[in-house]
């Protein structure tokens, strides 16, 4: 919960990602609400004092998914709403700020995009989506302690430079930083 809302300020990308995970954790406690508290949060949680907010915040979290009917796989609305909004400023820094730094990330790191569509079931999904699931899969694999080959490290890199760019120009876009025409 704080972590969340710290990275939710921070980092929009680190966000989702660590919703993502927060949803596969509900997922594997099967919505019992007694398990996570008892046997996740209560173990990583240094102050006792937040156990209430934080039950709260999974419970909220358990109800919001199951009324979404998203027990068995996807996103809460509120992430997918989130990356359509990087989907949009994705297509908007290429197609009318015509960010020349951004249009080379998205080309670098386009054909990894499309080789990991490939071997994905990600074929239907956007392009910024398809970043974000590969993200989340480099973490699952570094949480498993699985080796990662040097090709696939290069392909994570090249897609988190372009997210990274695409990240930072969210936050700006949302403090009303972000001048579309300037770059």
């Amino acid at each position: 919960m704080l972590i969340a809302q710290q990275k939710l300020q921070e980092n929009i990308a680190e966000y989702i990602l660590y919703m993502y995970q927060v949803e596969d954790v509900i997922r594997a406690y099967q919505f019992d609400l007694d398990r996570i508290v008892e046997e996740y949060v209560k173990p990583n949680l240094p102050d006792s004092s937040f156990l209430n907010q934080y039950r709260e915040w999974y419970r909220k979290l358990i109800v919001s998914m199951q009324s979404q009917r998203i027990e068995k796989s996807g996103h809460m609305a509120e992430l997918n709403e989130i990356v359509m909004e990087l989907s949009y400023l994705h297509n908007t820094l290429l197609n009318l700020a015509n960010d020349e730094k951004y249009r080379a990330l998205t080309e670098q790191a386009l054909p990894m995009i499309d080789e990991f569509k490939e071997r994905s079931n990600l074929k239907e999904k956007n392009n910024i989506e398809v970043m974000l699931h590969a993200m989340y899969m480099k973490l699952l694999l570094k949480l498993q302690k699985k080796e990662i080959s040097a090709e696939t490290e290069n392909a994570f890199d090249n897609m988190r430079a372009q997210l990274a760019y695409l990240v930072r120009a969210y936050h700006q876009m949302k403090r009303g930083e972000l001048n579309f025409f300037n770059n």
